[in-house]
Formats: structure tokens, sequence, C-alpha cells
């Protein structure tokens, strides 16, 4: 278990991971389609994610069709993924990307599915399998830990639940990928987390004419001598 433990997201310049929080039923669904609120979500989403999608490695792997950019973006998109041997996500996300992924889910590696709901394991092909795990996000990590071996762990989201590793100290670094764009209102990345339980050092910086990349190593802060 020597591997680390981080998340990667992409954020607005003023500070949000996400738009405002949507019902998932309206994001997914024939209803959604015509959805003001759905509709404003996918878009605003869309713009956040715009980097991304024109990839050499995302459109390989959501087997989009040959052909993509090269170049820093894709390089880190590509090895964000080549790290990770397992990852750990919230019952949120599950639940919008259980109606959105293709069949061939993105991961390719065991995921662990923070939930107080009880299901068996589904495993889809391409070698993802879904894990669910009701006693709280320790567990969820101790078995994403056995599961990647001596790669990563990535804490793959959403908000709260990477908000909660934070506050947890259980994180070893993360990766921000911010974006030109502007939401105003939307999730914020560290809207629930005590900054005086972390401090952070950062460990690299690069851009690219689309994004900024940057990087951030996590320790716990002691706490201050007393008198």
């Amino acid at each position: 278990m020597a591997g680390k433990v981080f998340f990667s997201v992409t954020m607005s310049l003023d500070g949000f991971m996400a738009p405002e929080a949507v019902p998932v039923e309206y994001l997914f669904s024939p209803e959604g389609h015509h959805d003001p609120r759905a509709q404003r979500w996918l878009a605003k989403w869309s713009e956040l994610q715009a980097w991304l999608f024109p990839q050499r490695w995302f459109r390989e792997n959501l087997k989009l069709g040959e052909g993509g950019e090269e170049g820093l973006d894709n390089d880190i998109a590509r090895s964000t993924y080549e790290r990770t041997g397992a990852s750990v996500m919230g019952k949120r996300m599950f639940d919008a990307g259980e109606l959105a992924w293709p069949e061939d889910a993105p991961f390719h590696t065991p995921v662990f599915v923070v939930t107080h709901t009880e299901r068996d394991p589904w495993e889809r092909p391409g070698g993802t399998t879904f894990h669910f795990v009701n006693d709280g996000i320790e567990s969820a990590l101790l078995q994403a830990r056995e599961a990647a071996g001596d790669r990563d762990v990535r804490i793959a989201g959403g908000a709260e639940t990477i908000q909660q590793y934070l506050d947890s100290g259980l994180l070893d670094e993360f990766s921000i990928t911010l974006a030109p764009v502007l939401f105003g209102t939307g999730i914020r990345l560290f809207d629930h987390v005590d900054p005086d339980r972390l401090t952070l050092d950062q460990a690299r910086s690069d851009a690219s004419s689309r994004v900024t990349h940057l990087t951030y190593t996590v320790a716990k802060r002691r706490p201050a001598a007393t008198a």
C-alpha cells in the first residue's frame, strides 16, 4: 500500500467545481432534456470541461473515435488515469454516472462507492467493478488501497466526498485544473473544509493555452503549542 491518495478536478476561476446541484433524474432522463435547470447545468459543465473533450486520451478512453489533440493537457489527463489503481466516489456521483457512463465504464479499475445502500458488486466490461461500502470513508479508502497495490487511489468525487477526505486528513495531494470560466453560483470545492486542519504546499504549476494545472501536497497542520 505504497501509493498516494489524491484527487484531481477542474475548477472555475471563481472557485466552483460544478454548477448548482440538480436532481440526477433531471440530468439524464428524457424529461430533463426539456428542463431548463438540466440544460443550464449541462451547458455549464460542458464549458468547464471543454479543455478535456478534444484530448486524444479522452477520446480513446471513451471510444469516441481516432485522433484528438496531443500535448500538455493530453499528457496530464493520461498520467492521471495511468497512476490510478482504484477510485473512491460518493453515491451522488455514482447515481449520475450509472445513467451517463457507457457500458464500458471509463475507470477500468475497482471503484469503491461510499453509500448507505447495500448492493452487490457491479462488474462492467473493461475492468471496472463498483463495490458499495456502507461503513464510511476510511473503510472505503482502506479497501481501495488494498485493491490499488503500489498504484495511487483517486478520490473521484463529488465535492462532498472530496471535502470529507480533505477534512479527515486522508489526502496526500491534489490537482486543480483551473479553467477560464465563471459560474457565479454552484458547488464550491472547499466550502466545508476546516482551513485550520491542513497545510498546503504548491508542488508544480503547468499552463497550456486552455487551462492551468496546479498541484499541491497536503499535510495535517500541527496544533499550536500551549504555554
